[in-house]
């Protein structure tokens, strides 16, 4: 929508992202404004109702990965290793201080002493292993493959990108990082909604004028193993070009966040390595997918 806003010259400048605070969802209680009538009334997790349930099926994101699972042959010990890369990754990557030139410290003032200081990511399980993982039950259906462990997580966060045009840039004499290329949405079956990512990708790669192999890094949220192991077979990304810090499974998920977050984890990461090109994307709830593929 940024981009979209200054190519049809409706804005210069444009402050684009996203914020969720998912550990703060309410419960609500329906119809009790005008009146419960006799019975029993419902006490509902907006956390879960409109974040994480998909209303056409009327059943838990889960249950969407279950079914790529099934539907691809993907099993528990595939979705088990590929968390473990994800968190090992992450664990590696934060050791490293890979994180640090995108993350803005946020203090918390407390009743004595200094403020509390978060400028790391708390989620990441680090010394995860595949025997640790095989431990834990599934947590969608009883005979299932999705677990805890190999899911991405509830969590809080934020993150903004600004954008501008080149005129503009120009002008203030600021030096991007990285240009837009392309950008594409599609729709998928929302029962396998998490399979969105591909088509996506298949169109921004088209506008582009280029093949996955063009593309030296790429950012895949990872909502579900079961679900990033079908993008990652489909649209033959490279595993070691594929969320090389570790991705949504180890850093979490906060839903309103993760598409801004996984773009700018992108584009540090291109600038360390030195990367050109590169590819974000992610599966919508309802069954979509989204891609965006920047330049340096």
């Amino acid at each position: 929508l940024a981009a979209q806003a200054i190519m049809c010259k409706e804005a210069d400048v444009v402050l684009a992202g996203g914020a969720e605070n998912m550990s703060l969802a309410p419960y609500i209680v329906p119809k009790v404004r005008w009146g419960l009538r006799m019975g029993d009334g419902a006490l509902v997790d907006t956390m879960v109702a409109d974040g994480l349930t998909d209303i056409f099926n009327n059943y838990h994101m889960g249950i969407t990965a279950e079914n790529i699972a099934e539907q691809w042959n993907i099993s528990r010990e595939e979705q088990d290793e590929f968390a473990v890369r994800s968190q090992n990754r992450a664990e590696a990557a934060i050791k490293q201080g890979r994180f640090k030139d995108e993350i803005v410290p946020v203090e918390i003032p407390q009743k004595r002493g200094d403020p509390l200081v978060i400028d790391t990511d708390e989620y990441p399980r680090f010394g995860t292993t595949i025997e640790a993982l095989a431990k834990l039950k599934p947590a969608f259906k009883k005979d299932g493959t999705v677990t805890a462990g190999n899911a991405s997580g509830i969590n809080d966060g934020a993150a903004a990108v600004l954008v501008m045009s080149k005129e503009k840039a120009d002008e203030l004499g600021l030096k991007p990082l990285v240009t837009i290329v392309s950008y594409a949405s599609a729709g998928v079956d929302p029962k396998i909604m998490g399979y969105g990512p591909v088509p996506a990708s298949k169109k921004a790669l088209e506008k582009a004028g280029m093949t996955i192999e063009d593309i030296d890094l790429v950012e895949a949220n990872e909502a579900f193993a079961a679900q990033s192991l079908a993008v990652v077979k489909d649209l033959g990304l490279d595993p070691e070009k594929t969320n090389v810090n570790g991705g949504a499974i180890a850093l979490g998920h906060p839903i309103g966040c993760s598409g801004t977050r996984i773009l700018v984890t992108l584009i540090h990461e291109m600038i360390k390595r030195d990367a050109h090109k590169g590819l974000a994307t992610l599966c919508i709830g309802g069954g979509q997918g989204t891609a965006l593929i920047v330049k340096r």
